[in-house]
């Protein structure tokens, strides 16, 4: 998804950035809520703090919703029920007090792109990637040949990449997601299930970047 971080503390947004790019979105940063009504058609969801340099952000998610249902979440220190109420009311579609924690955070945006998600939408837990469908959620892998059977590990590793179609994902991130901290020095599982999918998926095209990981490229490949 591409995010718009509407914040006007740059180590926060440097923060939520670096997050939300693990995860494979693309992310634009605005301290000022004008920036927001400027730039809001070019996003597919925005984090909305509430002391913005110019504006207080209530005002700014009043004016973005006089011109568009972009879905919105606010994400500010206020956590006082006043403020909860009257941007809910205003059209927020969720309401995070910080510090906010990163996990939670990327669940809530999740669930706000599911319920915005028009009814013949592929479900957010498939990805398509050239012919090879990967759905997350039941754990399978289907190909126009059929189902393709994967270990728990393969797909694991698969569903990793999957998450961050065209996105650089780094070797020690995969290991620590796949195997946990606890297998980080046994990098050479790594490069067997690798090999693996890349045996058992030959429409998936996984890149190796030399000294980082790899990345799971947008689009067919063999």
């Amino acid at each position: 998804m591409r995010v718009l971080i509407a914040e006007d503390d740059a180590s926060v947004a440097g923060a939520l950035a670096a997050v939300l790019a693990r995860a494979g979105h693309e992310t634009v940063g605005v301290a000022r809520g004008g920036d927001v009504l400027l730039r809001h058609r070019d996003a597919d969801l925005v984090l909305l703090d509430l002391g913005l340099e110019d504006m207080d952000g209530l005002e700014a998610l009043r004016r973005l919703r006089a011109v568009s249902d972009l879905p919105a979440i606010v994400v500010t220190a206020r956590g006082d029920e006043r403020s909860t109420v009257r941007a809910l009311r205003l059209g927020a579609d969720d309401y995070l007090v910080k510090p906010v924690r990163m996990h939670e955070l990327l669940a809530r945006i999740e669930a706000v792109a599911r319920r915005r998600r028009g009814p013949d939408a592929e479900p957010a837990d498939v990805v398509t990637v050239g012919d090879v469908r990967i759905d997350l959620a039941a754990h399978r892998v289907t190909t126009p040949s059929g189902e393709v059977a994967l270990t728990p590990t393969e797909h694991a590793l698969v569903a990793v990449l999957a998450r961050r179609v065209g996105v650089a994902v780094s070797r020690q991130q995969i290991l620590d997601e796949v195997w946990g901290d606890a297998y980080a020095a046994r990098s050479r599982s790594y490069d067997v299930h690798l090999a693996q999918v890349r045996q058992k998926l030959p429409g998936l095209t996984i890149t190796t970047i030399r000294g980082f990981g790899c990345r799971l490229e947008d689009g067919s490949g063999g």
